[in-house]
């Protein structure tokens, strides 16, 4: 039997019934799709890149279950139900799979890829299906009209809900596995309402009540299984570990340390964070002369804050950092406030988590020091925040006696990436003084201060409370060796070539790859 037939409940109510199940496959199949987009992403990081490759082949995957849909005949309802059962389990479970799959499987990328067509084609086949199944309900125009009207509106619900409400309140794995039990109960729905019109209706009625229990049981435990996954994942015991709209945040801890991990990549170490936040802070800080108003952007764990509190002339501190998540963790976590010495909760500091450019952009007021501590740039989204155009933002910004300080990642890793945030600053007019050191956990790392001033002088002193910071270590810092200089002209980082994000993931791909 090719269609539902007069015999089963009214034509309006069926019609509208199978239109709902449209709403719903759309809106579950977008949810899929944006959880793998995420979730590598959070593992395998440069978000334009995972996100880019994934749509495209959920996409192409999509095109092949549509083309595939016309080798399907006989009972098209049976096969419809069947497929959405299919579709909710394997969507469902597509989180748990490949979270716990990532620190295991040395193939994870064909993993996610395999999963990623598997449901794109199954979703593939289920709008043709469903158009096949309301054709002689509905004219062809109203029919082609009120299905990809339907498609849409549930693509718009998706992608609104998706950012704002399941990833902060659910994770990713709750998030798949509810849209996975959405898939099923509408396919079992379907089975009950349409009882008479199916085949087989009792087998596919238990597989759809066995698939339906065994997402029920993973949602109700899905933490074990985000735990078990990051366990596998990091060497040491995970203590805290939560999803925000913008990342993974993990918390692992040993007797000697406390990490920070952002989607999987190392922040700092308690071991040695000191290192690279004296470094940061307190030669841009010193070079200012007496700095009162300090702004920092990035830097959400309080770490670089907890080191210009140091300075009595200090009178006020804005720091802007993207993430809500980060600030407050960072501000309530015994464990993580022990090492930031309640910077955030000191009264000279004001928090913002808004992004740094819109921030900036709008922002009117000078600061006599600027400390950046962003990502890497290893995307599009946090490379803006290293172009020409942001660092005008800067110069507008900074006092005219005062200095900037940006991280620039590793100039032994990466020294086009690092020369090339240099070129960028100096291209809207900065003189920049490039310097380095070395932190254990990261290896030799590189920042460069920029100032509208050319007198810069290493201190004799510094005369706040430091464990790494001198006027030797400071004159060392100051000298590149030959693996570190630039070995040909670099691109000037702009919002319109991006530059920057290019060196680095060249370079720092290669390295990884070693």
């Amino acid at each position: 039997m090719d269609n539902v037939t007069e015999t089963s409940p009214k034509k309006d109510s069926a019609q509208w019934l199978l239109l709902t199940a449209v709403f719903i496959i759309a809106t579950c199949g977008l949810i899929y799709e944006l959880v793998a987009g995420t979730l590598a992403s959070y593992v395998l990081g440069d978000s334009v890149t995972q996100f880019s490759t994934i749509i495209g082949v959920y996409l192409f995957s999509m095109g092949v279950g549509s083309y595939l849909s016309k080798y399907f005949n006989g009972n098209l309802l049976r096969w419809f139900i069947q497929i959405e059962l299919l579709v909710g389990i394997i969507g469902g479970f597509s989180s748990a799979i490949l979270f716990i799959t990532f620190p295991l499987a040395a193939s994870f990328r064909l993993i996610l890829y395999a999963i990623v067509f598997i449901t794109g084609v199954l979703v593939g086949l289920e709008i043709p299906l469903l158009m096949r199944l309301l054709q002689d309900r509905v004219s062809f125009k109203e029919l082609v009209s009120r299905v990809f009207a339907v498609d849409y509106v549930g693509a718009l619900l998706a992608s609104l809900i998706f950012p704002l409400l399941l990833v902060p309140y659910l994770g990713l794995i709750r998030t798949s596995l509810f849209f996975g039990m959405l898939n099923i109960i509408v396919g079992w729905y379907l089975l009950y309402r349409f009882k008479g019109e199916v085949k087989r209706a009792a087998l596919i009625k238990v597989m759809a009540i066995a698939f339906l229990l065994a997402e029920i049981a993973a949602f109700v435990w899905s933490d074990s299984i985000m735990k078990l996954s990051e366990q596998l994942q990091f060497s040491d015991k995970v203590v805290y570990a939560t999803s925000s709209s913008y990342q993974r945040i993990v918390l692992t801890h040993s007797r000697k340390e406390l990490k920070l991990f952002l989607n999987g990549n190392l922040q700092f170490s308690s071991a040695d964070e000191y290192r690279y936040h004296e470094a940061l802070v307190h030669p841009a800080m010193q070079a200012s002369g007496s700095p009162k108003q300090v702004l920092v952007m990035g830097g959400g764990d309080g770490l670089a804050v907890r080191e210009i509190l140091k300075y009595p002339c200090v009178q006020h501190v804005t720091l802007v950092d993207l993430d809500a998540a980060m600030t407050k963790l960072f501000t309530s976590n015994p464990m993580l406030t022990s090492i930031n010495k309640h910077s955030f909760s000191d009264g000279r500091v004001s928090i913002y988590n808004k992004d740094a450019f819109i921030w900036l952009r709008d922002n009117r007021k000078q600061f006599d020091c600027i400390i950046i501590d962003f990502p890497d740039p290893s995307n599009f989204s946090v490379g803006k925040l290293y172009t020409s155009a942001f660092y005008q933002l800067v110069k507008r910004a900074l006092s005219p006696g005062g200095y900037a300080v940006i991280q620039s990642t590793s100039p032994y890793v990466a020294p086009s990436s690092f020369w090339c945030v240099s070129e960028t600053l100096r291209s809207v007019g900065f003189t920049t003084v490039p310097y380095h050191n070395y932190v254990p956990s990261f290896g030799e790392w590189g920042y460069i201060m920029a100032s509208m001033r050319q007198d810069y002088q290493v201190p004799d002193t510094f005369a706040i409370p430091v464990r790494y910071m001198s006027k030797p270590v400071m004159q060392q810092m100051l000298f590149f060796p030959e693996d570190m200089k630039p070995t040909a002209p670099v691109t000037v980082n702009r919002l319109n070539n991006q530059a920057l994000v290019e060196y680095f993931e060249k370079e720092w791909s290669h390295y990884s790859d070693q």
